[in-house]
């Protein structure tokens, strides 16, 4: 039987079976070594995931971990905590979030695949292995395109007045937010980039006003300039992410100004990770 994780900034995505048709999904808060100790994650991983699987974790012969900030630096802990709670195990990988948004996508095809969530990422991948990689530099540097970034330009451009003032004062209203509380959330508490892409869903309702269209518009622009375009255009580009799944209208109006071609747009990659793994394995 075999575990499979795709973990983002919020949420962890885990499906476990011996074939797609009888996979079964767990769902854990999100795991990532740059955010969460060692011990912290392995605590997750007992309490949230262990505790809920319906067998021993003897009966596991292979996990694979694709998460958010998994680099080689920072994956040990994990990969630790993993041998240490399923002590049976043959065979542990632990890998980027971004290979694991390119096996979805791609499967063994080579490809352009990005990711569009709280983060943001891309890579040029070769139907194995990740080609090539524009670092995603977080979202106060860069992830272009994502929900942080999406609600960092958004609450800018309405306090700057770019935007009706009349969104603005819905934003507030609909959060119970003051101008002076915005700024205290965004500056002086934790995780403010989930707290910048909780705005998406509000931007969503108004995508239709042509000035936030625009806006859009230009988010993407800039994602697709500063983050794809290096890669070339041979390739077909793919998505996978929340906001890449909502906003495939506005996505697909920035790649043909850019010269690209879309492919296949998946809101939540674990399902198409668990077809690529049962077929690999």
């Amino acid at each position: 039987m075999i575990l499979i994780a795709d973990s983002g900034a919020t949420k962890t995505d885990w499906v476990f079976g011996d074939s797609v048709t009888g996979s079964q999904p767990i769902h854990t808060q999100g795991i990532n070594p740059f955010h969460l100790t060692e011990q912290e994650i392995r605590l997750i991983i007992s309490e949230q995931l262990v505790g809920q699987l319906p067998f021993s974790p003897e009966n596991i012969s292979h996990i694979f971990f694709y998460g958010a900030g998994c680099t080689p630096e920072k994956s040990a802990g994990i990969l630790r905590s993993l041998n240490d709670l399923f002590p049976s195990c043959h065979a542990i990988e632990v890998q980027s979030d971004l290979l694991g948004a390119a096996r979805a996508l791609c499967k063994n095809q080579k490809g352009i695949a990005c990711i569009l969530g709280t983060g943001s990422n891309s890579c040029l991948y070769d139907g194995e292995k990740i080609l090539d990689n524009i670092p995603p530099l977080g979202y106060i540097l860069g992830d272009e395109g994502s929900g942080a970034c999406l609600g960092k330009r958004f609450i800018s451009d309405c306090m700057k007045r770019q935007l009706p003032p009349e969104l603005l004062e819905g934003l507030l209203a609909e959060f119970n937010l003051t101008p002076s509380l915005l700024l205290d959330r965004i500056y002086r508490e934790p995780l403010a980039n989930r707290f910048l892409a909780g705005f998406t869903p509000y931007i969503y309702k108004y995508r239709k006003n042509i000035q936030v269209h625009h806006f859009l518009i230009r988010c993407f622009d800039d994602f697709f300039k500063r983050n794809v375009y290096l890669y070339g255009k041979e390739w077909p580009v793919s998505f996978t992410g929340s906001v890449a799944w909502f906003f495939q209208e506005e996505i697909n109006e920035s790649a043909g100004k850019s010269g690209f071609t879309t492919s296949l747009y998946l809101k939540n990659p674990i399902q198409e990770l668990a077809r690529y793994h049962f077929k690999n394995i």
